[in-house]
């Protein structure tokens, strides 16, 4: 009999309420392992495009940014959480010591014969007690358990974070480089037209044109010009918003100037676009590892609330000296122990703890759709990245071919206009056509370095590997 109850009670300590955690079943398509993405997913993902100022920049932001910090800070807290809960499975020990003087009334409960003349009674004590729920049904575990999975969700939501900090850095840093582009091209192109302009000037005063014509060349200038400011605007606001994402102090943000480095036309990599998803994709992306840790948490939860419908345990003891007199308090004699137990069981609580339960289903659920929405997106991402990235290359490869063919026409019109076989209209028309096809070539260059970030964004970049939030 005695072997059985000890079974039992050994039985009831191991236990736990509530679902055990398991794996969604998601409908998701038969991957295989790609091996060309190894230069898209390493730790400073970024190195893949040969920039030194590129990467000075994210070591920069990776010390500095604001959404970092908070994650580290976060995180921090997660772990301090994590400590709350397993400290709640072990027994608390604490130590206590008191002393007081009362007066004691003839007529009251605490008189007794021969108290003192004076009628004032001392009593101190000191004490070290202990006091434990037993964790029958697993409420401190399963808390243990959810704590831990947050803290789980907190970091790859941190690294989630670096994986979108890095990349907006280097997208702030292909814009910049990009209105660079565009300004030379701009600056180029109104020299161009200035000097057209004065030319012209001369014409008219020398009645060899219209004024038409001269009001034309002037009408492109200054349409010219207008651009030049627009893009130098653009610029500063660019250079502002790099430096905020990177950290700096708002002194360096009026101080600083974003080095130059390679041109946008430079920053290539010629690694292998991957031919499909990676059969590891969902290990490989930070927020899906956030959601279902977060799921996690939530299914631990439900044991939590299911676990408040049984009776707890408490054992409490106290090991100490007690004396009437401060003196003989560590005498022999003076000491003292308790000890005791109590339960408590949850008989009416106007349907409390039904709805706790209830609501802790329901969170589970609406995290598990969330888990379920990340997926997805995931999936789209990376698909959506795949075919930008294969496009995006192509497209470059016509816009160059376009902005040569243009440049010989521009070529061809200069001396067809200067020889008087073509107009001046005729002479603008391919010399704004091919301004034009030079700003889309920037942005297309500029739009194929954006894709290569979604691209390793996509793939998860290499958060396995960053000591970042370690």
């Amino acid at each position: 009999m005695r072997k059985s109850y000890i079974f039992a009670c050994i039985f009831l300590v191991g236990c736990s309420v509530g679902p055990d955690y398991e794996k969604p079943k998601l409908d998701v398509p038969e991957l295989q392992e790609q091996k060309e993405i190894s230069a898209f997913t390493q730790d400073k993902w970024w190195s893949i495009f040969n920039s030194k100022v590129l990467n000075e920049l994210e070591e920069y932001a990776l010390k500095n940014n604001a959404d970092l910090e908070q994650a580290v800070a976060n995180l921090a807290v997660a772990r301090a959480a994590v400590d709350q809960a397993f400290g709640d499975l072990l027994p608390s020990i604490g130590a206590s010591a008191s002393g007081s003087k009362n007066f004691i009334s003839t007529r009251g409960n605490q008189y007794f014969e021969g108290l003192s003349r004076s009628r004032h009674a001392l009593s101190y004590l000191t004490s070290v007690g202990l006091s434990y729920e037993i964790d029958f049904f697993g409420k401190y575990r399963r808390a243990n358990e959810a704590a831990r999975a947050m803290m789980l969700s907190t970091e790859t939501a941190g690294k989630a974070i670096y994986l979108s900090v890095t990349s907006e850095v280097a997208k702030g840093y292909f814009l910049i480089r990009a209105l660079d582009a565009k300004l030379s091209i701009a600056r180029r192109t109104l020299k161009s037209r200035e000097d057209a302009y004065k030319v012209y000037q001369s014409r008219f005063k020398n009645g060899y044109c219209t004024e038409l014509d001269l009001r034309r060349v002037e009408a492109e200038m200054r349409s010219v010009e207008t651009m030049v400011l627009q893009i130098e605007n653009q610029l500063a606001k660019a250079e502002t918003a790099l430096s905020v994402l990177i950290g700096c102090s708002p002194r360096m943000i009026v101080e600083r100037k974003t080095a130059t480095g390679r041109a946008i036309d430079k920053l290539k990599i010629n690694a292998p676009i991957p031919s499909g998803i990676p059969s590891d994709i969902l290990e490989r992306r930070p927020d899906i590892a956030s959601a279902e840790s977060a799921l996690i948490a939530a299914n631990a939860q439900i044991g939590v609330a299911e676990a408040a419908h049984f009776p707890s345990f408490s054992l409490t003891g106290a090991l100490g000296f007690e004396s009437k007199n401060l003196a003989n308090l560590c005498m022999p004699k003076s000491d003292m122990w308790s000890f005791g137990g109590s339960i408590s069981l949850p008989i009416f609580a106007g349907g409390k703890l039904s709805a706790l339960t209830d609501s802790a289903k329901a969170q589970y659920e609406a995290q598990l759709a969330i888990y379920k929405k990340t997926v997805q997106t995931a999936f789209k991402e990376v698909l959506d990245a795949l075919v930008t990235t294969r496009k995006s290359r192509a497209i470059c490869v016509a816009k160059n071919q376009q902005v040569q063919a243009l440049q010989v026409s521009y070529n061809l019109a200069l001396k067809q206009e200067s020889a008087g076989l073509i107009g001046l209209i005729d002479l603008l028309d391919v010399e704004r056509s091919l301004l034009n096809v030079q700003m889309e070539l920037v942005e297309a260059l500029q739009n194929q370095l954006n894709a290569t970030v979604d691209l390793c964004k996509a793939l998860g970049g290499g958060w396995h590997t960053s000591q970042l939030l370690k």
